[in-house]
């Protein structure tokens, strides 16, 4: 290893020049945020009072009050994570910031999975909804209309598209509205169909086992909960905590209400018999076929509403996991407008091609759904677990109490099990869809291994075609000198040796620029750190490691101004925890990645 100690002139002084004239990116408010995630989450009304029906039975208005019990431990947990790390990427962000990148990926493939699935079937929900209305419009066809027409949205921009979700998401909310007061004036005075469904109530093993598996079923009534955390970044300061607000009040608000209304209203048989379509009938019953097109006509836009939502959540993680090289670079690729129209029209192509593949038929990817939702919320409060424990440091604006982290991770891996339960070909077309998605993954993090294998073999087999292996050989070259930053406070030889051996775990890059700030002489600990790099040198020989020493403030604008000079991606530098003294926060860095 070699250790080279270099006196550059500080950049600092130029940063207000080249911040001069960068107007900041306009953030979402809060409204414009729920619009966005709030379609998703609450779609769910349109059928999960009638799925907890068919497995809990009366007692589905109680499944699904737990179920915002456990929605409200679960805002505890986004709220501490995100908060501490508002980047975009959700439960990969949390698991990249407190564990290896290969498990952080490898839980972003869940999510992306999740994306995929929400907007096929929420897209053809819509159109099968509008086709109970009108006839002639095609379920395909209409499906991709759909998925076109909020892709070139997303494309336009998400300001833009925004305003578009929060004019759906104040319709549905109406109408929802209108719906439930109507419904309770539609109630027989005498109770009759309530006290009838009542004698339908299971005793014994089998009341745990109704509740048990509606608890499990009504889970999907959740799914978008999780999509706030994927555009944090777009949000404006203080807005993350109010969505998430929002989307637990309307599912507090409207699941368990509508519930309880089709049981005052129909016998438990048809709302079973009805269950792919309860409101619409529901609508029928309360106001005849003028209020059943409302209805339909509601269903149909917040269920694109929950489209729109797949594509913001997906462009705002795979932009932040290209930029980490767990996926190609050239996704990264931006338009005039400032949106990553490759990822936008690559995600469109993907549900496309699917649902073509499966002809409509999307039973497969409703098990792809329900596991990967659910996947996806306990990795994140596994997640939550590990940044208390690995990063003590880190500074929070709230902080979620064990025992809520612990209940609600307990909670949603119990809800996988009951849906496995359910139907074991959940978890089958989960791994069929899964491993695919997964190997694009590995391949990308083991590329020097392959690129190697691929080398050895140009040099047994092909040893007179030089071109090739001069290509491979420099491909290789090029991924491990890219350099990346080090910011340290001192020599402590241990807390080196950790962020060293992450470097050596999760990066293919084999150059480390340490860098050393210090505001006063007797704070500068050049001399330890020298000591230090000695020893870690018979450690990690295959590091190029070059340390630099400056009297200088560590914060924003010396993230940004080293990440010119040196022209490192913020993303590749990595920092020890920021502490409560600090007046930044994580945000603030840019994207930098807390290793230690």
């Amino acid at each position: 290893m070699e250790n080279a100690i270099v006196t550059r002139p500080s950049p600092l002084a130029s940063t207000e020049e080249l911040l001069v004239g960068h107007s900041p990116k306009k953030k979402l408010n809060q409204w414009l945020a729920t619009g966005i995630c709030g379609n998703d989450i609450t779609s769910s009304c349109l059928y999960v009072s009638a799925i907890a029906a068919v497995f809990a039975g009366v007692l589905a208005p109680v499944v699904l009050l737990l179920v915002v019990v456990l929605l409200y431990l679960y805002k505890k947990v986004y709220t501490e994570v995100v908060e501490a790390l508002p980047l975009n990427g959700g439960t990969y962000n949390c698991l990249l910031n407190s564990t290896s990148k290969f498990a952080a990926a490898l839980a972003a493939c869940m999510t992306i999975l999740s994306y995929i699935a929400t907007a096929v079937i929420s897209s053809k929900t819509a159109v099968e909804y509008l086709h109970t209305v009108y006839p002639n419009v095609s379920i395909i066809g209409g499906t991709i209309f759909v998925l076109g027409f909020f892709a070139a949205l997303a494309i336009i921009g998400i300001t833009e598209s925004a305003v578009v979700a929060l004019t759906i998401f104040i319709f549905h909310m109406s109408i929802l509205a209108v719906f439930c007061i109507l419904g309770f004036v539609s109630i027989p005075a005498d109770f009759h169909i309530f006290k009838a469904n009542l004698s339908t109530l299971p005793a014994g093993e089998n009341l745990i086992i109704a509740i048990a598996l509606g608890f499990s079923a009504a889970l999907l009534g959740i799914s978008g909960f999780e999509s706030s955390a994927n555009f944090v970044e777009e949000q404006d300061v203080g807005v993350f905590r109010k969505t998430l607000r929002n989307m637990l009040i309307a599912v507090a608000i409207f699941n368990p209400l509508i519930s309880v209304l089709s049981l005052n209203l129909f016998p438990l048989e048809e709302i079973v018999r009805h269950k792919d379509y309860l409101l619409s009938e529901m609508a029928h019953l309360m106001g005849g076929q003028t209020f059943k097109v409302i209805i339909v006509i509601d269903a149909a836009a917040v269920l694109s509403g929950a489209v729109l939502t797949s594509f913001v959540g997906v462009t705002g993680l795979v932009q932040r996991m290209s930029l980490d090289q767990c996926l190609p670079q050239f996704l990264l690729k931006k338009n005039r407008r400032g949106t990553s129209h490759r990822i936008i029209i690559g995600f469109f192509l993907l549900c496309s091609s699917i649902l073509l593949v499966t002809k409509g038929s999307l039973l497969a990817l409703a098990g792809v759904y329900t596991i990967s939702f659910l996947g996806v919320m306990t990795l994140f409060g596994i997640g939550n677990i590990l940044l208390k424990t690995r990063r003590k440091e880190l500074k929070r604006t709230y902080r979620a109490g064990w025992l809520t982290i612990i209940v609600a991770v307990i909670a949603t891996s119990l809800g996988m099990v009951g849906n496995v339960i359910i139907d074991y070909k959940n978890l089958l077309y989960f791994l069929q869809y899964f491993i695919p998605t997964a190997l694009l993954v590995v391949i990308m993090y083991l590329r020097i291994p392959i690129l190697r294998t691929i080398l050895q073999m140009l040099n047994n087999l092909m040893t007179r075609v030089l071109l090739w292996r001069t290509t491979v050989i420099d491909s290789i070259i090029a991924i491990t000198e890219q350099r990346v930053i080090l910011f340290t406070r001192g020599g402590n030889l241990a807390r080196m040796h950790s962020a060293f051996n992450y470097i050596v775990n999760n990066e293919s890059s084999r150059s480390v620029v340490v860098l050393h700030l210090y505001n006063h002489p007797e704070y500068n600990e050049e001399s330890s750190l020298k000591e230090s790099l000695k020893a870690l040198g018979e450690i990690f020989p295959m590091l190029k490691v070059e340390l630099v020493v400056r009297k200088s403030k560590f914060g924003p604008e010396v993230v940004e101004a080293v990440s010119k000079e040196f022209k490192v991606p913020v993303n590749n530098i990595f920092i020890g925890a920021p502490e409560e003294k600090h007046a930044f926060s994580i945000q603030d860095l840019g994207g930098v990645r807390v290793i230690f």
